[in-house]
């Protein structure tokens, strides 16, 4: 039998992944990264996103240094709030209801400014993103804290961390699922891979990062831990998210940790695949324009408030609120007021769309209730409040006896033609994992290391509940998995000093 040994192993192989795998071979450690798919479904769910990540960039000036191509006309084009650290602990603490592990919510937002430097220096690129600023009196006003995407979307960003990986001599395993940990005297010592390649075989090593996602792959556990009205719902990215790490890591001494009720869940394309489409990636059947118009059941009524907050504090938990309607099916529809202020997926071919010019002929055409429908529309505009409307602020421009009220941006619904979007509910991932620590260091029961074992990524339990603020996820695999990779350095020079 051949021997395989290694110091590290990186079970996974998207951003979380890639960057422990990164970070530890920058010390020229022998690395192995093992990836359940085969080669052409590489990347996690990382490969889906629309690239999107979340940072204290403080200002205009932190800004630059990171999106680095911008001419200073462009810059003086810019409204950008400012978002510090202390911005981004905020918003991750009232959106999981101040339940988010302390020492976690700090490390992510207190290491995310230098991660994001670091993931540039790797050879990441970054540009502003689109989807987040309207245009207003001529210049581009940001909104939400997320003005920053990776160059070519998820896509883009695994393409970089997989060359730079190469660069430095990571080897890598395709079609290659990690079934078991090895656990010597209370050490990790090996992993036990089924390989496409090489068969059976256990892998020697000195470490081992899971970085292999949660369990939003696998309808039994989603059924089980989230129940089981999600049986059906449509899985946005990988299919090998089925939770393997987390139950290797609890056969030998982890514990669970986080929401496991608990997933980020997107309204998504009623006619999206199944699972993540891999010649069509880049997040393209989400729908996220909703604070700008409505949302409707088939019974032809509003069941969230739109405008609640920007969709970056909202859309992870809306997808569940779909969930939960007949049909798994609700509507999102516009007018002609805010039609080319949505965001670009509405306009891509994907995108399943009903139109007309009157609401009676859109009723008919979305198959609601009719007589409702009209009545919610009436009511709707009847409650409208006279404002400014600013979609680039909440601008408190609301609607008044409704329930639910729409608390921000809401235009009476009367310019047609109009535009009607079906959806349903997308899962992303799920919250539930194993305890983690703010080394990435993996903890049993009495809250010590496990030697040698260390998470990353959606393998964090007790960082995100309820909800999430967009692009912290990204950021979350970029900051625990480089976490990782430096502890595992740690861990090693440590060991041979000894």
């Amino acid at each position: 039998m051949t021997n395989f040994e290694y110091d590290l192993v990186v079970v996974g192989s998207g951003n979380a992944a890639l960057s422990a795998a990164v970070s530890a071979s920058e010390d020229n450690l022998k690395v192995l990264v093992v990836e359940k798919g085969p080669q052409h479904k590489r990347g996690g769910n990382s490969f889906f996103t629309d690239g999107a990540i979340r940072f204290a960039y403080n200002d205009l000036d932190g800004l630059s240094k990171v999106v680095d191509n911008l001419s200073e006309e462009e810059l003086n084009s810019i409204e950008l709030p400012k978002y510090a650290t202390e911005d981004y602990h905020g918003d991750l603490m009232n959106v999981t209801k101040n339940e988010s592990n302390p020492s976690l919510a700090e490390h992510l937002t207190g290491k995310s400014y230098e991660t994001i430097l670091w993931m540039k220096e790797q050879g990441v690129e970054f540009q502003l993103n689109e989807n987040q600023f309207f245009e207003k009196d001529g210049k581009k006003s940001f909104w939400g804290g997320l003005p920053v995407k990776t160059v070519d979307k998820g896509i883009g960003l695994v393409k970089s961390l997989f060359k730079k990986a190469e660069e430095n001599g990571v080897d890598f395993w395709y079609a290659s699922p990690a079934e078991k940990l090895e656990k010597t005297d209370g050490k990790i010592t090996g992993v036990h891979v089924n390989s496409e390649e090489h068969g059976k075989v256990l892998v020697k090593t000195k470490a081992v990062v899971l970085a292999s996602g949660g369990f939003e792959a696998d309808k039994k556990k989603r059924m089980e831990h989230l129940g089981k009205e999600w049986e059906n719902a449509i899985v946005r990215g990988s299919e090998y998210n089925t939770g393997d790490g987390i139950t290797m890591a609890l056969e030998v001494g982890a514990v669970k940790a986080g929401q496991y009720d608990g997933c980020h869940a997107h309204t998504t394309d009623y006619n999206s695949p199944k699972t993540g489409d891999y010649s069509k990636p880049g997040d393209i059947y989400k729908k996220s324009s909703y604070p700008l118009g409505l949302i409707v059941n088939v019974e032809g009524e509003r069941f969230v408030d739109e405008g609640a907050d920007f969709r970056n504090y909202t859309y992870a938990k809306y997808g569940k609120e779909t969930l939960k309607q007949t049909q798994q099916k609700a509507f999102q529809i516009y007018d002609s007021q805010v039609r080319d202020m949505l965001r670009v997926e509405y306009n891509l071919e994907e995108a399943t769309m009903l139109t007309a010019d009157t609401i009676e002929e859109l009723a008919v055409k979305m198959g609601v209730d009719k007589e409702n429908f009209l009545e919610t529309i009436n009511s709707y505009n009847d409650a409208v409040q006279d404002g400014d409307y600013n979609p680039s602020v909440k601008d408190g421009k609301t609607t008044v006896g409704l329930s639910p009220n729409k608390t921000n941006w809401a235009l009476k619904f009367n310019e047609g033609p109009f535009y009607a979007y079906p959806i349903t509910c997308g899962i992303t991932f799920t919250f539930g994992a194993i305890k983690v620590n703010n080394k990435s260091e993996v903890l049993d029961e009495n809250d010590e290391p496990i030697e040698g074992l260390y998470a990353a990524g959606e393998m964090v339990g007790d960082l995100f509940y309820h909800n999430y603020p967009g692009g912290s996820g990204l950021m979350s695999g970029s900051v625990f998995g480089k976490t990782a990779g430096d502890s595992v350095k740690n861990y090693l020079s440590t060991a041979a000093q000894n």
